[in-house]
């Protein structure tokens, strides 16, 4: 039986692709990506390319690529599950029993429809008398009845089997209710998990409810209760709101911490807010925006723990290629409790007039150095060229202009200090021309498809209509206009068949769960078409793009098709059709 989609994730979490090709291969960064000599062909210029955003590889130079699995798989010369023991060992896992009966994709889709069941208890609770108290809080806290239905509100009665009871009632078990995370477990008996708190729904970008917030309706403590990691839901993965703020329209994500300022945001306009899930900002979280924004603004809580956390996202988000902008909080106040006080205006005027990175850095080191001192301005230039480094020449010759007049420094000397730092360091190169990229995609595609006479349209089509399926599965919904068998036959069509299998049957689109479906030369191959599709601009367009695309393509060739057959051929295919 192939192994669970829950134990891939979970060997794929905690086994670090970077890490571990680092063992093997020197890597060196370059932009969102790192590169190095391929250690499947001889060459002497990088072209192997490692993607943390989705924890694959990929060679531009043989074609090798695949997830983490796959590359000790041919680094070692294993096959795939004595690779999968060899990393689930270093990882300290244990391997499932052999024979395993992988049954967790029903079991995940249980807990899907009660989590679904749960959030209508919920609300349903919070508009009746029952919920009055929760209801009272909310409004008290300014969140209209439009938003909390937006929101999916509710609330948890005072309770201890309330919703066991209800969910009873529909034909769940307590054992199913427990894997779900909305049910306790003492020594004795079963008890609702959430207990006299307004409850917050956690929804993926496919409209799933996968978790629960549960907030205090006073100043006990904790203050926030949110549901355990289950098999539909990691917190470290999820961010709130997204389901809501990637169709926002902007190229940017408003990142805060908490449930509350994302739906305060939301309610007052602002809909690109997104936040935690009760945790500090994770890799994954990092990535999960880098998919869906081209910026990201660090709206965090003004007071001391937020700072610190703010300088940790900093640190994470400086390895993606993402822009990064801070506004300036004031008052030690939360995105919340701003609006409130100076109003939603006052909130945009300080998220337009946000710092980037750059001058946020410039700003902390100035708090740094006394600049009064002579030995302060050289420490406090010393350590800006090290932030210049990393910046744009026209960025560069803005900031050292700044730099030159607050110091009473000549410009050129800045100028000339910064060159030589850069000489000193490695600077990145360009990434490979896209060109190169899509005619690699099209040699491979027609070598691995029996459709070999396919036009380069329809090649680039479903090449891209696969990657944004990988990056982005939530374009799923727009496949209603696609006839499966117009895809080529072989490669394509199979990955296609495979990925709305998982979509259907609820689990990860993933490298990593590919890899007991599909051979090396085709692990590389998605790997290619995936990484060569994580730069859209706009997902959902495109793929509805190439769903005409590969339509227009098909009509094509049955003209084509027709012109070459016999009057008799012809009359039967004209019946057919009418």
């Amino acid at each position: 039986m192939p192994l669970s989609d829950s134990f891939l994730q979970e060997l794929k979490q905690k086994s670090d692709i970077e890490d571990i090709i680092s063992s093997y291969v020197s890597l060196k960064k370059r932009g969102r990506t790192f590169v190095g000599l391929c250690p499947f062909h001889n060459e002497k210029t990088p072209s192997f390319t490692v993607y943390p955003e989705t924890e694959s590889y990929y060679c531009f130079g043989c074609g090798a690529g695949g997830d983490v699995i796959n590359f000790v798989k041919r680094i070692e010369n294993l096959d795939y599950l004595d690779a999968v023991k060899m990393l689930a060992q270093r990882a300290g896992m244990q391997m499932p029993d052999e024979g395993f009966d992988d049954s967790l994709a029903k079991k995940r889709r249980i807990i899907l429809e009660i989590n679904r069941e749960t959030a209508r208890y919920f609300h349903n609770c919070l508009i009746s008398p029952e919920g009055k108290q929760g209801l009272n809080y909310l409004l008290g806290r300014g969140f209209t009845k439009k938003t909390i239905n937006h929101f999916g509100l509710g609330y948890a009665p005072d309770s201890w089997d309330a919703l066991i009871r209800h969910l009873k009632s529909k034909g769940y078990s307590l054992g199913d209710m427990l894997d779900a995370g909305v049910v306790g477990k003492g020594k004795k008996s079963y008890y609702d998990y959430f207990r006299n708190k307004v409850m917050t729904p956690i929804i993926d970008v496919r409209g799933n409810v996968i978790a629960f917030g549960g907030r205090v309706l006073d100043n006990s403590k904790p203050k926030y209760m949110n549901t355990s990691d289950t098999l539909v839901y990691k917190k470290t993965n999820v961010l709130f709101g997204l389901n809501y703020a990637k169709d926002s329209g902007s190229d940017a994500l408003i990142l805060c911490e908490g449930y509350m300022d994302v739906m305060a945001m939301h309610q007052a306009g602002i809909t690109n807010a997104v936040g935690g899930c009760g945790t500090a900002l994770t890799p994954e979280q990092v990535k999960l925006i880098s998919r869906y924004a081209k910026e990201v603004i660090l709206a965090y809580d003004a007071d001391e723990a937020g700072q610190k956390a703010l300088n940790k996202a900093i640190a994470l988000f400086n390895q993606t290629d993402l822009k990064v902008r801070i506004p300036g909080l004031m008052g030690g106040k939360d995105p919340d409790e701003i609006i409130k006080t100076y109003g939603v205006e006052k909130f945009r005027a300080m998220l337009e007039g946000s710092a980037n990175e750059i001058e946020y850095a410039l700003v902390n080191l100035r708090n740094k150095y006394n600049l009064a001192t002579t030995q302060g301005k050289i420490d406090f230039l010393n350590d800006s060229i090290k932030v210049l480094d990393e910046v744009t020449p026209i960025e560069q010759d803005l900031y050292i202009s700044r730099l030159a007049e607050e110091l009473g420094v000549e410009k050129q000397s800045i100028k000339s200090q910064l060159q030589d730092y850069h000489r000193r360091t490695f600077r990145t190169k360009q990434r490979r021309q896209y060109s190169k990229i899509v005619d690699d995609s099209i040699k491979t595609t027609r070598k691995m498809s029996y459709d070999a006479s396919a036009s380069i349209r329809k090649i680039k089509a479903q090449d891209r209509l696969i990657g944004l399926l990988m990056l982005y599965p939530d374009c799923a919904e727009l496949c209603t206009d696609l006839d499966e068998n117009i895809l080529s036959e072989g490669f394509i069509r199979k990955v296609y068949h495979e990925i709305i299998t998982k979509l259907n049957d609820n689990e990860s689109i993933d490298l990593i769960t590919f890899g007991q479906v599909l051979s090396d030369e085709e692990m590389g191959r998605l790997s290619g078409i995936t990484a060569l599709s994580s730069n859209s601009a706009d997902p959902k367009k495109e793929f509805s793009d190439c769903v005409k695309t590969l339509n227009e393509e098909y009509k094509k060739s049955q003209l084509t098709n027709a012109e070459n057959m016999s009057d008799d051929d012809f009359r039967n295919l004209f019946k057919q059709n009418t």
